[in-house]
């Protein structure tokens, strides 16, 4: 099934133009019937990578579909360090705060990362590690609507003092990649999509026909030929989307170039301040900074 998916920030923090950018996966089944010319790919955990980059850029500006493993481990620890204080709170307080849903890490594909949805499928991931502290004991009270509220205000705060160091300036970012994509050169990429997929058994016009496509046929999934089918399609979506990502990619760069020329004070900033912020947001809270990779 296709579904939206958005970060749960607090308001102040939304990112109207990234959610924009964010187009879901399949998350369901998949279908019997294989794309034509694939086989069942092999079951490929994805692994959690602990790396920070060379340069914050690549983690808040993201230019490739690399890049977005970065910035959704970044998005992560936010929602993370939020849950961690709200849970502090709440078990302070003797009550518990109610169930969320679990978090995951989720792509961006508008900045598709074809390697690893090759090897992972569209919707596949490393899965997001436990935080010890967020738990409360079970025989805890539920709190009062006044209490979970003032716990979550507590959370969210402390996320917004990571998030203040970089979100405006990513907004600003995510804002500017749609010209690439309405760019002449990016057009004339896509009107190959088409061709690509229906020679793999795929009959989508572009990305957005493909996924409902996916999903549809993921409705009617045998439940023994989810995984491979899933990265079958991931298979197809990657080989098929290669010709628009080499002239996306470098398009990319170029606008980020000259983006960090022209805010090149709050670039200096940037570097200067979050990855001491974000390692000393782990030490505090015992929140593990992670990153899916391949």
């Amino acid at each position: 099934m296709i579904r939206k998916f958005r970060r749960p920030v607090p308001a102040r923090a939304a990112i109207a133009a990234a959610v924009a950018l964010l187009v879901t996966a399949c998350s369901a089944g998949t279908d019997t019937a294989r794309p034509t010319g694939t086989r069942a790919a092999a079951v490929t955990p994805a692994g959690l990578d602990r790396a920070l980059p060379d340069d914050p850029v690549s983690m808040v500006l993201p230019a490739t579909g690399a890049e977005t493993r970065w910035t959704q481990g970044l998005y992560v620890f936010g929602q993370q360090v939020n849950r961690v204080v709200a849970a502090d709170c709440a078990r302070s307080g003797g009550f518990a705060l109610p169930d969320e849903v679990p978090l995951a890490f989720i792509r961006f594909f508008a900045l598709p990362d074809l390697d690893f949805i090759a090897r992972h499928g569209l919707s596949t991931s490393a899965g997001v590690p436990v935080v010890a502290s967020t738990t409360v004991p079970t025989t805890a009270r539920t709190g009062s609507a006044a209490q979970v509220r003032r716990c979550r205000a507590e959370g969210t705060k402390a996320a917004a003092a990571l998030s203040d160091l970089y979100l405006p300036l990513e907004q600003r970012w995510f804002g500017e990649l749609g010209s690439v994509d309405t760019a002449s050169a990016t057009v004339r990429a896509r009107r190959g999509l088409s061709g690509c997929l229906a020679g793999r058994g795929v009959p989508a016009r572009d990305e957005k026909t493909f996924m409902a496509v996916a999903d549809a046929r993921q409705q009617t999934a045998a439940p023994a030929d989810v995984t491979a089918t899933e990265r079958d399609l991931g298979r197809v979506y990657a080989t098929c989307m290669r010709p628009v990502e080499a002239v996306r990619e470098p398009a990319r760069l170029s606008l980020r170039t000259r983006f960090l020329t022209e805010h090149a004070a709050e670039i200096r900033t940037l570097r200067d301040r979050l990855f001491p912020a974000l390692r000393a947001a782990e030490k505090r809270y015992g929140v593990p900074l992670a990153f899916p990779r391949p």
